[in-house]
């Protein structure tokens, strides 16, 4: 899928005119879906997403001032600001993910916060210097929004690559996912629009969906280890097995500010000092530090509601590795059954689940070919992440439900994922 360069570039053109011999560009960031490791990221644990054939894309063109002019073409809307003094706003709240990457870009801080003393950081050799500028740009994106696909982290991504390129950073170091200089600027990127979205947004999402978009490779899932950064691309071998990921949109959405979702940070952050106070041990800073033997044996001295997040986390980080195991040995039935056990766990234990996603994994179970459905992302609405043997995507197609199915719910939709690579900037 994928935003049309060539249309958006014909809407930049009749909303701030020009282009001929003009600087135009376009940054390109896409959406994830994860396939198996959810709410483990905040957490320091393992996460297994893939970048997604749909994403965010920016036509924009450098200015000569401070002010950044921005319009959202999906929702018909301009937005402004000046880098000495970027705020939020309440006129055009999707602008605070663009004005909270510029900001946290602005500091010139290390974005590395949340990273423990003497923990792999990426390398430092390659120096970030930048200092950013006014630019002209258009916006728009096909990944659904409050689906659980991460519009919000390909919009950041997308903001970070369109900033530093208009500031006159490298391109040849920002578009590669090879080099020591390039995966080094990418972490920074993905840690600049976390922040944004932890400190200027106001959600305390990990560090996954940035993570996701900026490391993406066509083909694999990304195998990432959210205390450390480090990332190892894990090939899928759908073709092998004549497989494919197909995402079920439910229709149902849900405010990520306002939902339980930094309820339940505080719970399992809650947990893991509980269990550091139980074990008299300074060295479990997060449920990464605690394995299913240490939690079985401290389980019953949390809260039931704690220990019940808790159980999920420690058991789901042992899902992403078992999973990796799966997909190197090329058992994606295997791995299919880990995805039913991430689910019941979402449902039962983190309690993140809702009866429409309910309904779309027992539907996938019930259909022969589908070796495996989870929800993924947040929860409370969004999305299913199913992996289909190809023969069988008629069925389940058919099998799903295709009409709304709660007042104010959007027309459910199913697609075949295209796993794609990671951000792009490039001249028009």
């Amino acid at each position: 899928m994928a935003v049309d360069s060539r249309w958006l570039l014909e809407q930049f053109q009749t909303v701030f005119g020009g282009c001929s011999g003009d600087e135009v560009w376009i940054s390109r960031a896409p959406g994830r879906v994860n396939l198996i490791g959810e709410h483990t990221d905040y957490s320091g644990g393992f996460v297994l997403p893939v970048a997604v054939g749909h994403d965010v894309a920016i036509v924009f063109r450098p200015g000569t001032d401070r002010i950044i002019r921005l319009y959202s073409c999906d929702y018909r809307q301009m937005s402004e600001f000046c880098l000495d003094r970027i705020l939020t706003s309440t006129d055009a709240p999707w602008s605070n993910f663009f004005r909270g990457v510029a900001w946290a870009l602005s500091t010139h801080e290390s974005p590395d916060g949340g990273l423990n003393e003497g923990e792999d950081r990426g390398s430092n050799n390659c120096e970030i210097e930048y200092e950013l500028i006014g630019l002209d740009a258009v916006i728009s994106g096909d990944v659904p929004i409050g689906a659980g696909l991460s519009s919000s982290a390909a919009f950041e991504v997308a903001s970070a690559f369109a900033l530093l390129a208009a500031a006159g950073m490298d391109t040849v170091i920002l578009n590669s996912l090879e080099s020591e200089c390039g995966l080094n600027a990418r972490r920074r990127i993905a840690l600049a629009c976390q922040k944004a979205e932890n400190l200027f947004v106001g959600v305390s999402c990990g560090i996954m969906d940035q993570m996701a978009s900026c490391m993406g490779k066509a083909g694999h899932a990304i195998y990432l280890d959210c205390r450390s950064l480090r990332h190892e691309p894990v090939e899928l071998g759908l073709d092998n097995a004549d497989a494919v990921i197909v995402v079920y949109d439910t229709g149902v959405r849900r405010g990520l500010v306002d939902s339980e979702y930094n309820r339940r940070r505080q719970e399992v952050e809650t947990g893991a000092k509980m269990i550091s106070g139980i074990l008299r041990r300074s060295d479990v800073h997060t449920l990464r530090d605690v394995d299913f033997a240490t939690f079985q044996a401290v389980g019953e001295m949390l809260p039931s509601k704690v220990a019940r997040r808790c159980e999920h986390v420690v058991r789901e980080i042992r899902r992403v590795e078992n999973g990796v195991v799966a997909l190197r040995q090329g058992t994606l039935d295997t791995f299919g059954d880990l995805m039913w056990e991430s689910h019941e766990s979402l449902r039962d234990l983190y309690e993140v689940s809702c009866p429409e996603l309910d309904m779309a994994v027992r539907i996938a179970h019930e259909t022969d070919g589908v070796l495996g459905a989870r929800m993924t992302g947040a929860g409370f609405g969004g999305c299913t992440v199913n992996l289909v043997l190809r023969h069988a995507l008629p069925d389940l197609v058919r099998a799903l439900p295709g009409k709304p199915m709660r007042p104010g719910a959007l027309e459910p939709r199913v697609f075949k994922i295209d796993v794609a690579d990671g951000a792009k900037v490039r001249r028009l």
